[in-house]
């Protein structure tokens, strides 16, 4: 199982595919659903793993129509049991009560509340371009109780977008040779470009406080 764990984090697919065949499949699906959809474990590949599987479904491992499909469920299904966790388990924590006081303000709630409801549809969306960010904001969603029908229909529409613009591709760009012999140095450069929106905010809000 560790091996397996390794593996998966290198993006090594020949390995996965000629010691689990077929259930390749289940392993991606896992891993997609598990990244989307458990708030602990954010540090799973999923633009990489994404770009990847469309090189190799380009070179016959994969088809490639069954594969989007799939990751297609795994992103909305994760998403939507994140969404549910962090409103029915989530909101509950955080009006826990410690030495008699409120762990998390209500203030704060409420804020969190109006933001989803004015900025959510565009965050969903955005967020599922964005490591880390993907796997909290349904969460976060959950427990600013953003109403479910908003969430799910951008959350649907923001699934269709990133699981077809990277698995595609991965699919039409997979025929050059450079990017099949060097997709470590490609892996890295998505995730590069991925966390980039996160290291412009980041630089943003500090040039503001200087300001």
């Amino acid at each position: 199982m560790l091996e397996l764990f390794k593996n998966i984090l290198h993006l090594d697919f020949e390995w996965l595919f000629q010691n689990y065949q077929d259930t390749v499949y289940i392993i991606l699906f896992l891993v997609i659903f598990v990244e989307t959809g458990l708030v602990i474990m954010p540090f799973l590949p999923g633009d990489s793993l994404l770009f990847t599987a469309g090189l190799f479904a380009r070179s016959g491992y994969l088809n490639m129509a069954f594969l989007v499909s799939l990751l297609f469920i795994a992103a909305v299904l994760g998403d939507n049991t994140n969404y549910w966790i962090g409103r029915k388990i989530g909101l509950k924590a955080l009006h826990l009560k410690f030495r008699g006081k409120i762990l998390v303000k209500q203030e704060y709630i409420d804020k969190t509340h109006s933001f989803f409801e004015k900025y959510g549809p565009k965050t969903i969306i955005l967020a599922r371009f964005v490591p880390i960010v993907r796997t909290f904001s349904p969460f976060v969603a959950g427990v600013a109780e953003m109403k479910y029908r908003k969430f799910i229909s951008f959350d649907l529409l923001g699934g269709i977008i990133w699981i077809g613009s990277l698995t595609f591709a991965g699919y039409f760009l997979g025929h050059f040779d450079w990017i099949r012999k060097h997709i470590e140095i490609v892996a890295l450069g998505i995730v590069c470009l991925s966390v980039l929106p996160i290291i412009i905010e980041v630089v943003k809000a500090k040039m503001s406080k200087k300001k």
